[in-house]
This record gives structure tokens, C-alpha cells and sequence, in this order.
């Protein structure tokens, strides 16, 4: 059945990646549903501690994440063990980056505007991970003919141009967009040519004498802003759940 699926549902070798995307995707669906009871006070869960101390799942799932990494090395692309092994570092994955938030900070922020970005963290890995199993290779390279292949330069020179872009839009302010870039390397050309964040590095260099150009850049913000701020909002409370400030609103002490 294996390799019936391999056969005809991915490319050769991608099974792995396959069953790691839907562990991991699953994993944080599954992580959040169960805190979001252990916040209400439902079901049969509640917090793991040890000593008084509060074991975050991310604990876990750097344990699950290491030994999924080095078994699947170790058991290369094929056969039960690399699935297996594919499947434990999904999870683990999964557990980890759901508190990636934490790890940033430093701080139990889970609940708090700052926690959304282990739900943006989860949305962009499960999305280049996607570009990656359906055939896309980072920097352009994908877009070579065989014969551009077999020429090292012509591969170099792709992928300096596109890191190039990525960089380019990075110091732009548009990180979300520059990681796609590098999958999709039109995204890098759009996001080359069209105005950067303000306060970003390539704003305080080439606007600081160019006031026309930065009130342009204040007001594309603020309408890009106000306008996907609400829809983000809404995608964040679906998946993660709602902030404990969204809530203290929501339902006011009598």
C-alpha cells in the first residue's frame, strides 16, 4: 500500500515528507484544540508539572524532533523506518512550533497577541513544506532545463540572483514575502519593486532624504494593515483560539 501511494500519489522519495507535513499538521491542530479545553476547563485534560514546575509541550517535542531528525537520516528515504521516523519529527515539529512563541520570547505568552506567532510560524512551515512536496525547489532552480542544470554556472547564477531578491525584500520588511521568494522567485521581483515598511532597514537607508517616498510608505502600510488586520485576526482565533485580552472584551466581569 506504501508503494502504491508513493507511486502514484508523490514522487518518488517525497513519501516521507508527505507523512511528516500531515503529522505535523495534524499535531498542531490536535495541540490546540486540547489546551483551548484545558483553558475552559473541559474534558479529561489538564497541565503536566513536575517539582511545581509547568512542562510546556515544547519540551517534548525537541525530544521527538531530535530522535524523528536523527532516525530519519539514519534510515534514509525508503522503507517503514524512514516513514516512521518522518511521522515521530512531524510531531515533534508540530508540538515545538506551536510554543514558538515562547521560544522567542522567552516568556509563557501563548495566550497573548505575541503567541500569534506560533500560529504564523505553523501557516508558513506548513506552506513552504506544501511548495516543497508538490515539486518546487528554493531559488529558482526548478525553472532550469536539464541542459542549465548540467551547467554549474547557470545554477549559481540563479540562486545568487534570487538570494539576492530574498535579501532585497527581507531588509524591505516583508519576511513572510521573502521566504516565498524563495520557492517562487517572481514574488521577490514583485516585492523588489514595490515600497518598503516603514522602519525597516531598506526605509531608514534610501527614504531617510526622501520624504515623499516614506509618507508613501506610512500610508501603503497603514492601509495594508487595516485591511488584512481583521481577516488575519479572525484566521488566528480559528486556528489558535482567542487572546486573553479578546476575551477579557468579550466577556466583562459583571
Amino acid at each position: 500500500m506504501g508503494q502504491w501511494v508513493q507511486r502514484n500519489v508523490v514522487e518518488p522519495g517525497k513519501l516521507p515528507l508527505l507523512l511528516a507535513l500531515t503529522a505535523f499538521v495534524l499535531t498542531f491542530l490536535i495541540t490546540r484544540v486540547v489546551t483551548r479545553l484545558i483553558r475552559a476547563g473541559r474534558g479529561p485534560f489538564g497541565n503536566i508539572s513536575s517539582g511545581g514546575v509547568h512542562i510546556h509541550h515544547v519540551v517534548p517535542g525537541v525530544v521527538l524532533t531530535v530522535v524523528g531528525g536523527f532516525g530519519a537520516v539514519a534510515s534514509g528515504r525508503h522503507g517503514f523506518g524512514s516513514g516512521a521516523f518522518a511521522v515521530v519529527f512531524g510531531i515533534g515539529t508540530g508540538l515545538v512550533l506551536d510554543e514558538f512563541a515562547l521560544i522567542l520570547h522567552l516568556d509563557d505568552v501563548y495566550w497573548t497577541e505575541a503567541g500569534r506567532k506560533s500560529v504564523e510560524a505553523v501557516v508558513l512551515t506548513a506552506a513552504l513544506v506544501g511548495l516543497v512536496l508538490v515539486g518546487y525547489a528554493p531559488f529558482g532552480v526548478n525553472d532550469l532545463s536539464h541542459d542549465e542544470l548540467q551547467d554549474r554556472g547557470s545554477v549559481i547564477s540563479t540562486v545568487v540572483i534570487n538570494f539576492l531578491f530574498f535579501l532585497a525584500v527581507l531588509s524591505k520588511g516583508k519576511p513572510a514575502m521573502a521566504v516565498f521568494s524563495v520557492f517562487i522567485p517572481f514574488l521577490g521581483l514583485l516585492g523588489l519593486v514595490r515600497l518598503a515598511r516603514p522602519g525597516s532597514p531598506w526605509a531608514r537607508r534610501f527614504y531617510r532624504r526622501r520624504p515623499r517616498a516614506r509618507a508613501k510608505a506610512v500610508l501603503r502600510a497603514y492601509r495594508h494593515d487595516r485591511r488584512w488586520t481583521g481577516p488575519r485576526r479572525t484566521v488566528g482565533d480559528w486556528l489558535g483560539g482567542k487572546t486573553t485580552a479578546e476575551l477579557a472584551r468579550s466577556h466583562p466581569p459583571d
